[in-house]
């Protein structure tokens, strides 16, 4: 089938229809899924053209990655929608949501919003959605961004790495909490916390420990409490961005218990990675708040079974090769931020089928439940009628090895260059079109802006 061109419908021996596998053939009309036909029905599918057969290959929603940093406009160099949505379209990502920073401007006023709209127009592979920025300030400018059609909204408790983005006090964030509430909005924190630290930061900037040592657990453990009272406070939505400590679960299970609307996500990298095995000198892991220890990420393995963090994503935050520092290896010096946009979906895989995960987990958590954090969970993240045509098509059995060559983002610093996973993706489709098929990508971009609809405080189940 042509790239570009428009599925009618898609057959396979293995459908992921609710939490069951089973032959399906998928029925596909203006963009939408219009029915789900089990094999006795499969008969009915065949006068459909452009039937699209793909054996026993896993049929499953498009991944709805919420959490990708694509630098446009501003800091095209590192990254942007062109590249970034392709990479996305590559790994079986069909929505991504882009934060607020690191483009400049950031995505903090109404005007800078219409200027990020401008830039993504014409470029975007996948559909894409916005989040918002809270900095010190801007409180003003929330609800018209809401109004325009942002998913939500981001704010730092400690610097975020770059000065046109600043982080927020309690004072600002009292401020943005009372424009909030009765929108239905979320605020995502990122939740580290500066404190005193006791050890001596005098170690080898070039050994990983120096670094983790530099960001203790207690840094996000301090945040989370500011973050679970706020919440409780003013009964608005908050999420927890890229949970790597263990520490602070206990917090936000209190918390929810107590009534917070509070969800929590963690990374690919917090959860394939680990300090103990991070060389000297090796800059391309450097990230924050940091990867830590073996002990500490099957701690996170465990809250993700047992339903206390609520999602995966990536962080995809890209740089130019030299902002990582990789020369002098210094930790101190590089950049913080990890490529991994393309690889969400074999990375996850690779070590959540070894712990008993099953395809329907790997919905719920990339999809489904990413999806519902960004009011977009009536039309993204499930297979079944009315909802967009977004779909992965791929091969969990089939092993391959990231090399340079085949990765799709601008820049291909990344850890995990030379590792071999398992689940490899075959096709996509966004909204019934076929965007990438076996390492090839239609000729013009297929993705739309997704403007969120305001909706009616409610909590987040």
């Amino acid at each position: 089938m042509e790239l570009g061109s428009t599925v009618r419908a898609v057959r396979s021996q293995r459908v992921l229809v609710g939490d069951e596998v089973k032959p399906a053939v998928i029925l596909i009309k203006d963009g939408k899924i219009c029915q789900i036909l089990s094999d006795r029905d499969l008969s009915g599918a065949d006068a459909c053209e452009q039937v699209l057969d793909v054996g026993d290959s896993v049929v499953m929603p498009g991944v709805v990655d919420c959490h990708v940093h694509v630098n446009e406009p501003g800091r095209t160099s590192w990254e942007g929608f062109w590249t970034a949505t392709r990479a996305a379209a590559a790994g079986g990502v069909t929505t991504i949501v882009d934060m607020p920073l690191n483009s400049i401007p950031p995505t903090t006023t109404l005007g800078h919003f219409h200027e990020k709209q401008r830039e993504a127009t014409g470029q975007c592979f996948v559909d894409t959605a916005f989040w918002g920025g809270v900095i010190p300030g801007n409180q003003l400018e929330l609800r018209p961004m809401i109004q325009a059609g942002v998913a939500g909204f981001k704010c730092f408790l400690i610097h975020s790495g770059v000065d046109e983005f600043p982080h927020v006090t309690n004072s600002d964030l009292h401020s943005a909490m009372k424009q909030l509430q009765g929108t239905g909005s979320v605020l995502l924190f990122h939740a580290e916390i500066e404190v005193q630290q006791t050890s001596e930061e005098n170690g080898d900037p070039c050994q990983y420990s120096s670094f983790l040592q530099s960001r203790p657990d207690v840094m996000e453990v301090e945040a989370i409490q500011t973050v679970t009272e706020l919440c409780l406070q003013y009964q608005v939505r908050c999420h927890i961005v890229h949970l790597s400590s263990a520490k602070p679960l206990k917090l936000i299970q209190e918390a929810r218990q107590a009534g917070a609307p509070l969800t929590v996500e963690t990374t690919h990298h917090y959860l394939s990675l680990c300090a103990e095995n991070i060389p000297s000198g090796a800059t391309q892991f450097k990230c924050c708040p940091p990867i830590r220890g073996s002990h500490n990420q099957e701690q996170l393995w465990s809250a993700l079974k047992a339903g206390q963090i609520d999602m995966v994503v990536s962080d995809h935050s890209p740089c130019t090769p030299d902002l990582k520092r990789l020369e002098s290896g210094d930790f101190s010096q590089a950049w913080g931020g990890i490529s991994s946009l393309q690889f969400g979906l074999p990375l996850f895989w690779t070590s959540a089928s070894k712990r008993g995960f099953q395809l329907s987990d790997v919905v719920r958590l990339l999809s489904r439940k990413t999806a519902q954090l960004c009011s977009l969970d009536h039309q993204k993240g499930s297979l079944a009628p009315g909802f967009d045509a977004d779909i992965v098509i791929w091969d969990p059995e089939r092993e391959f090895k990231i090399e340079e060559e085949n990765v799709h983002h601008k820049n291909k610093v990344t850890p995990y260059l030379g590792v071999t996973l398992q689940g490899v993706v075959c096709s996509t489709i966004v909204r019934g079109r076929l965007v990438y098929s076996e390492g090839s990508f239609c000729p013009e971009p297929l993705g739309k802006h997704l403007l969120i609809p305001q909706r009616t405080n409610q909590a987040q189940q």
